[in-house]
């Protein structure tokens, strides 16, 4: 019998031969409740679920949502027995008529619940700890059957069950209030899966990237690299930027080709993707915009003030984890405080100088938009110690995307040019980053600027 993809060919669905255990490389989620399937509430769970087992070099073969309905959820967790070698639901396990996970469980298994008399013990510990009467109806959260061991559930009255199968799969049931789940998951699972046996050792990068879009670097990867099963070369589209992921595990040895470490593999890929997307490249793994332009203030030893006209603070939401931002300030475009009315590129200027001024900071920078049709024209003013450097760039969209974007340019344009500062780029490069938008126009100029003390004010010279 064919080995579905993804499970470990050594296991049997022949329950005739007993439990065969091997690792867990691949699973499925279940996510169970007609809250889901109507819209009322979010499915959160899948997702932390789906990032920890990939993590673990674990393949997550499938997730879906279904609603309270005993016939739907059992013969998802029979097809997904049939697909993975672990399979984990989240829902399901109230006392209510329609939570509904273990009588689908105890029917896959072929077994009939019963009242657990230690956790029968323990939930009725629970209410006599507050003086309350025990409701009746919570007893079928006690229930167990032959197959399944109790996993504690510290933050509610749901315990979930651990069940093997005897063709080597596991059935986890985990309670569905995020913070139930992630308790039981973190403190209780996980350790026992790794005892039993679970994923690969993987290699992963992740590589950050802006002022292109997904599809571009897709073109620019090349259908080849994207399709290669080990290592795995994908693209996502995020909102702060475009991410290349990397990751592998290691390659055993076959006719005609030796066996390569997962780490081989990625640092291969890597270099492919470098040479094709590098130049878009502002951070790595899970670093983000204020970690990535901290880093190079940090190592300039530099602070930063920002100004922002019209954008409603986009840009401090966004730079606010930076510890180095000494200032922020968002200024309404119609205030007289912002001077925009005649030479927006000079009063610009003047705000990215006074910001710097006013918050004591070596970096001052002001951005400043304006509705652009359907798009937003974004205008960006930045004074260092080194220059002066003023950009012109418009951001696709409007309103409320637009805005956002238009932070995201004004980021990418002060990493490029600390970047510069910092001599990580040769000198009279830049502009990459911030060309966030395909057949964007921008229009820039810059000039040394003349160094000054951070909290020296403006001259009515340099505003000019």
């Amino acid at each position: 019998m064919e080995t579905p993809p993804g499970r470990d060919p050594r296991r049997t669905a022949d329950p005739g031969r007993g439990p065969v255990v091997g690792p867990i490389l691949s699973a499925e989620l279940l996510a169970i409740g007609s809250e889901l399937t109507t819209g009322e509430t979010r499915d959160t769970n899948s997702g932390e679920l789906a990032r920890s087992l990939t993590e673990a070099g674990v393949r997550v073969v499938r997730m879906s949502a279904l609603p309270d309905d005993l016939e739907l959820v059992r013969d998802a967790f029979v097809e997904a027995l049939t697909r993975a070698d672990l399979v984990v639901s989240t829902g399901g396990l109230g006392p209510t008529p329609d939570d509904l996970t273990r009588e689908a469980v105890a029917a896959v298994c072929g077994e009939t619940p019963v009242v657990d008399p230690g956790l029968e013990a323990w939930l009725r510990g629970l209410w006599d700890r507050r003086g309350l009467p025990f409701p009746e109806l919570n007893l079928k959260q006690a229930w167990l059957i032959p197959s399944a061991r109790s996993i504690p559930n510290p933050l509610g009255t749901a315990p979930g069950w651990w069940v093997e199968r005897p063709g080597g799969q596991l059935i986890v049931t985990l309670p569905g209030p995020p913070r139930e789940m992630r308790a039981l998951w973190h403190e209780a699972v996980l350790a026992r899966l790794r005892q039993r046996g679970f994923g690969r050792d993987q290699v992963t990068r992740t590589y950050r990237l802006a002022g292109i879009g997904e599809s571009q670097v897709a073109q620019l990867l090349g259908e080849e690299l994207l399709r290669r099963a080990n290592p795995v070369v994908a693209t996502y589209a995020r909102a702060d930027a475009v991410d290349v992921r990397i990751s592998a595990v290691d390659q055993p040895p076959a006719e005609g080709r030796p066996a390569r470490s997962a780490a081989e593999l990625v640092a291969e890929a890597e270099a492919l993707v470098l040479r094709a997307v590098g130049r878009y490249t502002w951070g790595r793994n899970a670093e983000t915009w204020p970690e990535a332009i901290g880093r190079r203030l940090e190592a300039l030893d530099w602070t930063l003030a920002t100004a922002e006209v019209g954008t409603g603070g986009t840009l401090a939401a966004l730079l606010g984890g930076s510890p180095r931002l000494r200032l922020s300030e968002a200024i309404a475009d119609d205030s007289p405080a912002a001077g925009l009315e005649r030479d927006r590129a000079r009063a610009l200027d003047r705000l990215a100088r006074d910001a710097r001024a006013r918050g004591g900071s070596d970096v001052g920078i002001a951005l400043g938009i304006v509705a652009h049709g359907d798009d937003t024209a974004v205008e960006i003013a930045l004074v260092t110690p080194l220059e002066a450097h003023h950009e012109r760039r418009l951001a696709f969209l409007g309103g409320a995307q637009g805005r956002s974007r238009a932070a995201l340019l004004a980021a990418a344009v002060l990493l490029e040019r600390l970047r510069l500062a910092a001599g990580e780029l040769p000198p009279g490069e830049g502009g990459t980053l911030s060309g966030i938008e395909p057949g964007s126009r921008s229009r820039s100029r810059s000039r040394s600027a003349t160094p000054t003390s951070p909290a020296q004010p403006a001259t009515r010279e340099e505003a000019r």
